[in-house]
C-alpha cells in the first residue's frame, strides 16, 4: 500500500503539477487514512467500500475534526481513487456515493483600499530584499496569482513590455495574467537592481530569490507578508491568499465582469469565483442610491 501511495504522490508532483502545499496536505491526509485502514484490519485498497469510508468520516467527526478539514481529506481520497482507477488497480471508487459534509459558507476576507495601500508602502525600496518584497506584494495584488505560482515564476514567463505574465497554474493549465503600471515598475526595478545583488555570482532563471540567491519558498513569502502587515498596523490575519481575495474583490467592486475575474484567477469553475460576488458596504450603498427609485427622491419634489 505504501508503494502505491508513493507513486500517487509522484503523479501529483510530476503530471498534475500540484503545488507543494497541495502535495503536503494530500500526503498527510492519505497517511491518516492508511493508519485508519490498518487499525481496522483492512489489508488492501480493493477492500475499501462506502461503509469503510463512512466509518472513517464518523471517526473524524468524533475526533472533533472540523468540516472543512474532513471535506479536504475526502477530496484527497477521491483524487487518489481516480488515480487507482486510471491505473487499473481498482474497478470502482468508494467515494462515488459519499458526499462531502456541507460547509458553512463564509465570505472571504479581504483588505480595504486603505489597508492595501499601507501594506504596499511597507517594504524599504533602498534594499534588495525591500525591492524584492515590494515587487512581490504589488504583483500578487495586481495579478491575483497564487503564492505557488509566484514562487515558481521564472524570467522567461515575464513580459514587462506588455505587462503580462505567462502562468502555469493547477494541473499545469496555462493562462496569461495582467499587471498594472505600479507592479510592472516595481518588478522592473527589482529585476534590474535587487535581484542581481541577491543572486551574487550564481546563475538562475528564478524571479524571486531568498538572501542566499536561491528560490524563495511559499513559507518564506508568508513570513515576509506577516511582518509587513504588522509594521503597517493591519490587525487582520494577512496571508498571500488574502491578497488574492483582495484582488478579486476590488476588481468586482470596480465593475469587472465575473467571467473575466474567473479567467484572471485561473478558476476552472465559475462557482469557485462566485464566492467573491459579495460587495463592500460602500459599493452596496452606491448601487442602492443609483438604482432604487425611492432612494433618488429629490427634496425639492417633496
Amino acid at each position: 500500500m505504501q508503494d502505491v501511495f508513493n507513486k500517487y504522490i509522484n503523479y501529483l508532483e510530476v503530471e498534475r503539477n500540484a503545488s507543494p502545499y497541495t502535495v503536503r496536505n494530500y500526503t498527510n491526509d492519505l497517511v491518516d487514512f492508511s493508519h485508519f485502514l490498518r487499525d481496522k484490519g483492512v489489508g488492501s485498497l480493493k477492500e475499501v467500500d462506502r461503509y469503510t469510508l463512512r466509518d472513517y468520516l464518523s471517526h473524524l467527526l468524533k475526533k472533533g475534526i472540523v468540516k472543512a478539514s474532513i471535506a479536504r481529506k475526502l477530496s484527497a481520497i477521491r483524487s487518489f481513487y481516480r488515480y487507482l482507477m486510471r491505473e487499473g488497480m481498482v474497478a470502482s471508487s468508494p467515494t462515488a456515493s459519499t458526499s462531502s459534509p456541507k460547509l458553512d459558507r463564509r465570505l472571504p476576507a479581504f483588505l480595504t483600499r486603505q489597508e492595501i495601500e499601507r501594506l504596499l508602502k511597507a517594504p524599504d525600496p533602498a534594499t534588495p530584499q525591500g525591492q524584492r518584497d515590494g515587487a512581490m506584494l504589488e504583483l500578487i495584488y495586481a495579478s491575483g496569482i497564487r503564492v505557488s505560482e509566484l514562487v515558481r515564476l521564472n524570467l522567461e514567463q515575464v513580459y514587462l513590455d506588455s505587462r503580462e505574465l505567462r502562468i502555469w497554474g493547477k494541473e499545469a493549465k496555462e493562462r496569461i495574467v495582467l499587471m498594472g503600471e505600479p507592479a510592472a515598475r516595481a518588478l522592473n526595478n527589482y529585476l534590474k537592481q535587487g535581484r542581481p545583488r541577491l543572486l551574487a555570482k550564481k546563475e538562475s532563471n528564478t524571479v524571486f530569490l531568498n538572501r542566499y540567491g536561491e528560490r524563495l519558498g511559499e513559507r518564506g513569502v508568508q513570513k515576509i507578508l506577516e511582518a509587513y502587515a504588522r509594521s503597517a498596523g493591519i490587525e487582520k490575519r494577512v496571508h498571500p491568499h488574502l491578497l488574492r481575495h483582495t484582488f478579486a474583490t476590488h476588481l468586482l467592486d470596480g465593475g469587472a465582469d465575473l467571467r473575466v475575474v474567473q479567467e484572471l484567477l485561473g478558476h476552472a469553475n465559475l462557482a469557485s469565483t462566485q464566492i467573491y460576488t459579495h460587495v463592500t458596504k460602500s459599493q452596496a450603498r452606491r448601487v442602492y442610491l443609483s438604482a432604487h427609485p425611492m432612494a433618488k427622491n429629490d427634496p425639492k419634489d417633496s
